[in-house]
This record gives C-alpha cells, structure tokens and sequence, in this order.
C-alpha cells in the first residue's frame, strides 16, 4: 500500500478515537462520502483542461472528450471510492472485496470510453463520404468498410475489456488457467457453440474487405430486388422494392450467389418489353423511344435502343433499352417508357396492335354461278 495512503489511514484513526462514540460504519459513510466528492471536483477540473486542450482540434478529438464526458465521471467515482475503502477503518477483508468491485468496473469503464472513441472515429469518417451523390460508388465502398470494421472493433474491444476484468477476480483466473491447462473438450465444445456467431463475424470481415455488396447496392436475393439498407455484424437488412425488409445473414453473401446490380457503377440499363403486330413499322417504334428517352429527364444521355428479341405464332416481342443513373431513375424510366410507348400505338400506331389472322381455303362445297352447292362428281 502507498505510505501516503497508511499515512492517511491513520490520521483517519486518530481523528476516530476523538469522536469515538460515532459507530464505524458512519465514519466509513463519511470517508467515502468525502472522497467522492472529491473525484467529482477533480472530474470538473480534469474535463475543463481536456476540452480547452481539444477546442482547436480536429472534430475528432473534440468529440471523444464530449462522448466520454460521462464515462470519465464515473471512472473518477470509481477510483475515489477504492481510495477511500483503502483509507477508512474498515476492516481488511471487506475492504479488499470491495477494491476488486471497483477494479472490474473500472476496467469495463476503460472499455466503454474505447469503444466510444472508435465510434467517434466511424462517424467521423463516414461524414467525408456523401452518399445522396448520383455516383456513389466510393462512399458506398468505404462507409460500408467503416461501418463493418468499426462494429467488429467494438466487439473485439468488448471481449478483451471482459477477459481483462475477470481477471482481476482470482477465482475466475484460477478457473481459466485451469481451462487452458485441460484444454480438450470445453474448448471444443465453446467453439461449436460459438460457431454460427464466429462465422457470421469472419464473414463480415470478408464483407468488408472484398465488399461483395455495399450500403445502398441494388440487388436481387432470393427472388426479390431491393436495396442494401444495413449490415451489421451478424446479417444484412435488404429493403425491398415495396419496403418490406428481408433479413440475411452474412454468410449468405459469401456462400449464395446473388445479383448485384451496382457492384461497379450506380449507372444501369434497363429494359420494357412491348409485344406488336408483325407488320408494325419497327422505325417508327424507335424514332418514338428515342424522343421518349430525349423528352426525360430520367434518362442520362448515353443508351437507347429498340430490338426485337423473340418472334411468337401471334406477336413479335421488341426490347426498349435506356440508362439511368441509378436503380431507382432506372425503375421510373422504364415505366414512363412501357406508359408512352403504349399510348404512340394506342392512338398514332394502330397497325402494331396485335392482331389474329383467319385464313379460308375455297374448296368443292363453294356456292356455284347459279346459287346452287356444287356436286361432286360420281
């Protein structure tokens, strides 16, 4: 123990013995009490010199002083209420229970102040990035790596922060060295246990690096479109079209194939199927797709194109292509297109109606010159 400390202690003795008919745990109450009020001052003090030093500083440093505001309150409680067990008359063993309470929160506290300083850091790079751009690739790109690293730092940080705190209990130390000295089927049976949740993180790590999909990216699983809206450390929420969310784990994007409409540009094609007549005049058609497209402002100017891709017994099926830039101009495009190319054949265009032919062969039975059936000859 430090001799400031003893030095204390005693002091607090003698002054005991004076007002000796105050019962112990009073005068403990008043020790602790006198002493938290102290780290709260010195909290006061310690936060006015950290915020003047960070003022000038980048709004990162600014705001890790401001989130650990709190914490730093509580840490500085802490540390004052083991200062003040150790210097007050009470006895030994409760007062080393209590000193390894004040330990393990401690070390938790620590914990938390890091992992709100990683969470200032992922705010803070995230903001350089806009993701309301027309071409959002690269924000796409990185806010999708902050978000997943970030998360997977906190955890990690959160399993340290617990492994460092238990350790300071020394029933439970003894209990992991003697775990690690076994080894063998704990071990096994912890990791199969953990297996779902450590694969999931891997892949998210995967996620991050190789990034596969991103925030924003427009794709299509199981079936349905719709948008990355959030991934998190365990599995990915895609917003489909009609808002509905589809929840997937991460493996899913590691071990399924899916479409990724988005995965190099925010910029598509996107087509509308029309079905005409054989005999409709195709360059008509596409001098009407290529004023449609002109008249929008949906369509970004690069890709128009009118193909027929399939003929049936009944219609020809024609293709209209055009670009966007992104899924959600696309989608809109291509119904204004499907709308106006229905309504040039409906009232400009009658001819590429689909239409039904009757073909009648003329045979023995046809009516003669003098209105009589025919007869066939014996």
């Amino acid at each position: 123990m430090p001799p400031e400390i003893t030095a204390l202690t005693h002091q607090i003795l003698l002054l005991w013995r004076r007002f000796y008919w105050l019962p112990e745990w009073f005068v403990v109450a008043v020790v602790v009490a006198v002493f938290v009020a102290a780290g709260w001052v010195v909290h006061v003090l310690v936060f006015a010199v950290l915020r003047f030093l960070v003022s000038k500083r980048d709004l990162f440093w600014r705001g890790v002083v401001e989130r650990a505001r709190k914490k730093l309150r509580i840490l500085m409680i802490l540390i004052a209420i083991g200062f003040s067990v150790t210097a007050s008359p009470l006895d030994p063993a409760p007062s080393a229970a209590i000193r390894t309470i004040v330990l393990f929160a401690s070390i938790l506290v620590v914990g938390w102040i890091t992992a709100g300083a990683v969470g200032m850091w992922g705010v803070v790079y995230m903001r350089r990035f806009n993701m309301d751009a027309e071409d959002n690739l690269a924000a796409r790109k990185h806010i999708t790596q902050a978000r997943i690293l970030q998360r997977a730092a906190v955890i990690l940080i959160g399993l340290i922060t617990v492994a460092l705190a238990m350790m300071t209990i020394p029933a439970v130390r003894q209990w992991g060295v003697s775990l690690l000295a076994s080894a063998g089927v704990v071990g096994i049976i912890a990791g199969l246990a953990l297996q779902p949740y450590l694969t999931n993180l891997v892949a998210g790590i995967q996620i991050a690096t190789a990034q596969p999909i991103r925030i924003d990216d427009a794709v299509i699983v199981e079936n349905e479109w719709g948008t990355i809206e959030e991934i998190t450390s365990t599995y990915v929420v895609v917003k489909l079209w009609d808002w509905r969310r589809l929840i997937l784990p991460l493996t899913y994007f590691i071990n399924k194939p899916f479409q990724n409409w988005t995965r190099e540009s925010a910029r598509l094609i996107g087509s509308a199927f029309i079905y005409v007549d054989y005999e409709a005049p195709m360059d008509r058609l596409r001098a009407e797709l290529e004023r449609i497209c002109k008249a929008s402002p949906l369509w970004d100017g690069d890709v128009v194109s009118l193909q027929v891709t399939d003929v049936t017994d009944r219609v020809a099926q024609v293709r209209c292509l055009a670009s966007g830039r992104n899924a959600g101009v696309v989608f809109d495009l291509r119904c204004e297109i499907r709308e106006q190319m229905l309504a040039f054949i409906r009232d400009e265009c009658p001819e590429a109606l689909p239409q039904d032919r009757l073909s009648v062969e003329r045979n023995a039975m046809d009516p003669q010159p003098n209105g009589q059936p025919g007869s066939v000859p014996g």
